[in-house]
């Protein structure tokens, strides 16, 4: 399998050095799709520090991927909810740490979460 950062460089605004506008992935054999995932821990309990919870998002989706014989390596797309803008900075230093020196494309939204204690949500594509 091989995956392509796409950014052009004219005629489109130009990606941060966090993240890339597309992945073109060719030879993939499987992909996973990952609900979105909440920083709880075993017993569905979430921390209430935002920190915490990104970590226990980035363990579960490490477990999830585990499971079907992946790594964060594969990730090709993902997407953030967070309850408030103030979260952007802690979700990308997050994402960063736990994707090391690759970049995928990655979309931020702010939402209403379904419980309040739910500070952060992450859905993820992979692919192998």
């Amino acid at each position: 399998m091989r995956m392509t950062p796409i950014n052009p460089r004219d005629g489109i605004y130009p990606a941060t050095d966090d993240y890339v506008h597309a992945m073109e992935v060719i030879g993939a054999a499987r992909f996973l799709f990952v609900s979105g995932t909440m920083g709880l821990d075993g017993e569905g309990h979430a921390p209430e520090d935002l920190d915490a919870q990104l970590a226990l998002i980035w363990s579960n989706i490490r477990r999830i991927l585990a499971e079907a014989g992946m790594t964060t390596g594969h990730i090709v797309r993902l997407t953030s909810y967070l309850r408030d803008a103030a979260y952007a900075e802690a979700n990308q230093k997050a994402r960063i740490e736990a994707l090391g020196d690759r970049r995928i494309p990655t979309t931020a939204i702010v939402v209403e979460t379904l419980v309040p204690e739910w500070l952060v949500e992450i859905e993820v594509i992979a692919a192998a």
